[in-house]
């Protein structure tokens, strides 16, 4: 069984936003949100500043607190670990979004029901693709892939690398890991 993961290198990203770009492309994401955001943070002092670009997007939980507390079951999870929305099941009561610790939920305000990161699983994984924001990283700092197969890029890049899990503190096992900034933007 596949267990899809995925890790972001801020030290690769530069912060041009193509992987928002390529989410609103492929998921059709109206104008004014978002399921993935790159979010720049400056730090120190001129001249000696650091700029660390972190994702913003759902993080798919391993025990997701939106799916427990979805009242209709709009919000489930696949056996490979991605977490979904059925919007016919949906009827926009926003537990979901105020579950979330992780601020990755919103009402898409074309089709009135909750929206977030899919890992583009419906249009893309599925279909034995990457999700639209890794195809488009010009610095290949989004790796993705199947934690089971001992081949994949992203189980050599856990071998090898320290990565993070955001708000591990909540026990809702992310499965979007981070690898931390720890010397600037690379192409600053």
């Amino acid at each position: 069984m596949k267990k899809f993961v995925m890790i972001h290198d801020e030290n690769l990203c530069i912060g041009c936003q193509a992987c928002s770009v390529a989410c609103k492309n492929e998921n059709q994401i109206p104008s004014g949100v978002f399921r993935v955001q790159v979010h720049a943070k400056m730090k120190g002092v001129f001249p000696n500043l650091q700029t660390d670009f972190t994702r913003a997007s759902c993080v798919m939980c391993e025990d997701s607190p939106c799916v427990s507390v979805c009242p209709t079951g709009a919000s489930f999870k696949l056996a490979n670990g991605i977490t979904l929305i059925d919007e016919n099941l949906c009827v926009s009561c926003k537990y979901c979004i105020l579950a979330c610790p992780y601020n990755a939920r919103f009402l898409n305000p074309i089709t009135k029901a909750i929206d977030k990161c899919t890992f583009c699983y419906p249009n893309r994984v599925s279909d034995g693709l990457t999700p639209a924001c890794v195809s488009v990283c010009p610095t290949d700092a989004l790796i993705f892939g199947d934690i089971n197969d001992n081949n994949s890029e992203v189980n050599k890049v856990l071998a090898s690398k320290s990565v993070e899990y955001p708000k591990a503190h909540l026990g809702t096992k992310p499965k979007l890991g981070f690898i931390k900034n720890t010397k600037g933007g690379r192409y600053e």
